[in-house]
């Protein structure tokens, strides 16, 4: 639903809605404003918000006042802002000098928005208008929300409140021009209980104690920002802080009782913020920087930016011993890493509309890769961007993709952009083109793009001019290219010689595909490749111009070594070998760099998915990977064998042969890991004996299993026995094979802890069940009121690993419900992914049926998900038939 169309005609007279923004009507950069997509009349701007509110968490509500010192910059009879779900009780206008007069107020639930009509029509000139309204206190995760959990101290349950305004909820905390190239500053304030700690983007200026244990507390003026960046957090929390930085202080705001468990995120955070500083040439603007602990979760994020006031959920940032794991240690890093960098890249500089999300989420995702290496080079973090650019192929290959820059112009499709397409093909992208110009012109560009657009708007041109102006020709071409166009490049290599140590290959340009192959070969999309080709040296650059010569070039590169054509896996496109090369890279695997085995691994079985080569081949990259080596390598390959042993579910004696081979190559491995953790062991290490015990756990490991078993016995005369990193991988593994007593005691654990990630992670596992009487009872209990708001969700997502359809068709017949206990933003596509698993031809109907129901905006989710089935029906059984083969021949 396009909102534009519930304007007004005479507000379309008015505003000019169809033609371009002219530089003059929206304050900062022109050639973001041109042509801005937006849902107002482009008459007015803000310049100032004043907003002030009374929470009643109790009963999920809450008052408020407001004051937008705001611009007109063409006559009008009425104003427009964004509001949902706002009683205004009234509003006054003042003009700048002039007296204040009421002003009528239409609300449009439709369109997001409220019309503030004036007796008089309204001159250009600067005014005031006031609002005194009420608004929701929801209870997932969009706009002011409440969480409600155990006191780590008492085990009374408490609410906290939060907010969560992007994409498009700030309005529901008041009336806005809640777009990203509205950006102004704010002043906050709010009465809220004296024993209670009040946080927002800017430190408290001044409390004043009231009446009934109530006190006002007023933030600071923020900075000139966008209005999805505003934050406001209530609740009996604690605080550990330090200094980051001259006149900035890093803080880890946590519930009460936290303690200890705030000091490692508080440690890594504060060498954020000068890193950063030096790294994009900006001096961090604001006093401080908090991470907000919220304790619950959500379906649709993990972590929100919000300028000075980051909000991330409590089982991602704090570390408790007693159940954080290596796994989560890490991405408690990283995720830090991607907000703080969040704070420059979207904060400071701002994409114009939502159809440049990306430049705020590829680049943070960017970053948060480059800045864990600089910080822990040990774990290997540039490896997870080869997965991370396989999660985006998993939907870059397929018809229903998108490019990175999108069309976007409801609210519906706002929230579809937040998908791996924006996050790890932006990334992926940025690092090809950063490999492109080289990391000193890159960071020369990034600083005077910072530099020059600070508080204010861009679009992705923007920033490709900045960058190719410090020292990179030609990097505009290859950026529009791969953020204006879907798809995934193909780059084949047709030949290969080597003569005098020497080899000249003879490459070919298409495009993979998935679901539309035909096609692709009648017609590819076509691209300029950066590639980066090796023959055991040093890589050599080299474009790859799919509108020249047919798409087909000649490389040379020193070296007879394998040639392995995305060196580094630094580039956006499959690559396509020639039998002859395959064999050498299989013998040359265990050598390579570990960045190119995930790599080849990863291309090399799409392929084979794709029916672009046998699966022969990809199997044998597979099996050269060694067991000893590089524990992320080694990880990676791992998780890949239990993924085939479990596509073989109707092969018992396959399976039997699949799994001796995984023990032969991975138990020795897991064996010298040891069961237990070791102090001075590296987080990769300790990361990869969690994969090998959960990957045999599932695989039905004797000594694995007997491992979690008597750990798990042991619980009855020591609750904490099971306490420590690996908790919850041996409960996982407890969870699939729960007996009914089993499923009981996990059950009574999860009630009785007072640590809300422990209660989450607990009732989550009760949905993991093997046994489908107990899953089914899993989904009945995430009904109820026990497992919490935000916690039943995460129980039906889990029953759906093992049982898709039943799962599915739970959800649809309680579709009403299940919608209550997901983020507003993400409920066609929870429901949608259910099905994601399914092997029931049947369910391709059934989601048909439920794409019916939706408005055409929000159907992009179910297709995806259909093309995904639709095509794993024919992929499924060549894959199962291409591993039996393979099995057959291949050796111990």
């Amino acid at each position: 639903m396009h909102a534009i169309s519930f304007v007004s005609a005479i507000a379309l007279s008015v505003a000019g809605l169809a033609a371009p923004v002219t530089a003059q009507q929206i304050p900062g950069n022109p050639s973001a404003a041109a042509g801005v997509h937006t849902d107002l009349p482009r008459v007015a701007h803000p310049l100032h918000y004043t907003i002030a509110i009374t929470p009643d968490a109790a009963n999920l509500t809450f008052a408020g006042t407001s004051s937008v010192d705001l611009e007109v910059t063409e006559a009008t009879p009425f104003l427009t802002l964004h509001a949902l779900d706002l009683k205004i009780s009234s509003a006054t206008l003042t003009p700048a000098g002039g007296n204040a007069t009421p002003v009528t107020v239409t609300m449009d639930s439709a369109s997001q928005t409220a019309k503030f009509a004036a007796a008089q029509p309204l001159p250009p000139g600067k005014y005031r208008l006031e609002t005194v309204y009420t608004g929701v206190i929801y209870t997932q995760p969009y706009g002011m929300f409440a969480l409600d959990y155990p006191d780590k101290i008492t085990g009374k349950d408490v609410r906290g409140l939060f907010t969560q305004f992007e994409a498009p909820d700030a309005r529901r905390f008041a009336p806005m021009f809640d777009e990203p190239i509205y950006k102004a500053a704010f002043d906050l304030s709010a009465v809220v209980p004296a024993t209670q700690m009040a946080i927002s983007n800017m430190p408290v200026a001044k409390e004043e104690s009231l009446d009934k244990g109530l006190k006002r507390v007023t933030f600071g003026t923020s900075p000139k920002m966008s209005s999805y960046l505003l934050f406001f957090g209530l609740g009996d929390w604690e605080r550990m802080a330090k200094a980051a930085a001259p006149g900035v202080q890093a803080g880890i705001v946590s519930p009460k009782g936290s303690g200890e468990q705030a000091r490692y995120a508080l440690d890594e955070l504060a060498p954020l913020i000068p890193f950063y500083a030096d790294y994009f040439g900006q001096p961090y603007p604001l006093p401080k920087l908090d991470n907000v602990a919220a304790p619950g979760q959500s379906q649709f994020f993990s972590a929100m930016e919000n300028w000075g006031a980051i909000l991330t959920f409590e089982r991602i940032l704090l570390n408790d011993p007693a159940i954080t794991s290596a796994a989560a240690r890490r991405n408690l890093v990283s995720t830090q890493a991607h907000e703080v960098a969040h704070q420059w890249f979207g904060n400071l500089v701002t994409m114009a509309w939502w159809e440049d999300l990306w430049l705020n989420e590829g680049f943070a995702s960017w970053m948060e890769t480059k800045t864990t290496a600089h910080f822990h080079p040990d774990w290997f973090p540039l490896l997870d961007r080869v997965d991370g650019r396989e999660t985006a192929m998993g939907l870059d290959g397929f018809k229903t993709t998108h490019p990175i820059v999108q069309d976007i112009k409801t609210v519906e499709e706002t929230n579809q952009a937040f998908d791996a397409i924006t996050y790890q093909k932006g990334e992926a992208v940025i690092a090809m083109l950063e490999a492109f110009a080289g990391e000193s012109v890159w960071r020369d560009g990034l600083r005077a793009y910072m530099r020059d657009h600070k508080f204010a708007n861009t679009r992705s041109k923007d920033l490709w001019q900045a960058v190719e102006k410090a020292g990179a020709p030609g990097l505009t071409a290859i950026a529009a290219d791969f953020t204006t166009k879907p798809g995934i490049p193909l780059v084949k290599v047709d030949r290969l010689t080597c003569k005098k140590g020497v080899s000249t290959l003879t490459l070919t340009q298409s495009e993979f595909s998935v679901d539309r192959k035909d096609e692709v070969a009648a017609k590819p999309t076509m691209w300029k490749v950066p590639l980066l080709v090796s023959a055991g040296g040093e890589p050599v650059r080299a474009i790859l111009d799919g509108s020249l010569n047919g798409g087909r070039s000649t490389v040379t590169v020193k070296g007879c070594g394998p040639v392995v054509i995305n060196a580094g896996q630094l580039g956006y496109y499959r690559s396509l070998y020639t039998p002859k090369m395959l064999g050498a890279l299989k013998a040359a695997m265990p050598k390579l760099q570990p960045v190119d085995q995930i790599g080849l691994l990863q291309d090399n079985l799409a392929l084979a998915s794709s029916g672009y080569q046998p699966y022969g081949p990809a199997f044998d990259l597979l099996a050269a990977v060694p067991g000893s080596g590089n524990p992320v390598v080694a990880a990676s390959a791992f998780g890949r064998y239990v993924g085939a042993w479990r596509a073989l579910e109707a092969d018992p004696a396959a399976r039997q042969k699949l799994a001796a081979k995984v023990t032969a190559n991975y138990k020795p491995r897991l064996i010298a890991l040891g069961f237990e953790p070791v102090t001075s062991e590296t987080l990769p290490d300790a990361d990869l004996r969690s994969t090998l015990i959960s990957g045999f756990g599932a695989m039905g490991d004797a000594d694995v299993v007997a491992q979690a078993r008597s750990r798990f016995a042991a619980l009855v005369n020591n609750p904490k026995a099971m306490d420590g990193p690996l908790k919850t991988t041996w409960l996982g593994i407890v969870a699939r094979n729960a007996t009914k007593a089993d499923w009981d005691a996990i059950l009574k654990m999860a009630g009785a802890s007072n640590s809300q990630v422990e209660r989450q992670f607990l009732y989550t596992l009760l949905g993991r069940a093997a046994d489908p009487a107990l899953a089914k009872t899993a989904r009945d209990l995430a009904l109820a009121d026990a497992p919490g708001k935000t916690t039943s969700a995460a129980m039906i997502v889990a029953s759906a690993a093992l049982f898709p359809e039943a799962t599915y068709d739970f959800a649809i017949a309680n579709r009403a419900r299940i919608e209550e206990l997901v983020d507003a933003q993400s409920r066609v596509t929870f429901i949608a992914s259910l099905a994601s698993g399914a092997t029931d031809p049947a369910m391709i109907a059934k989601l048909q049926e439920f794409k019916a129901s939706l408005p055409a905006d929000a159907a992009r989710p179910v297709d995806q998900v259909i093309g995904g089935l639709s095509e794993k029906a024919k992929a499924r059984p060549m894959f199962v038939r291409g591993l039996t083969g393979w099995l057959a021949t291949a050796r111990k």
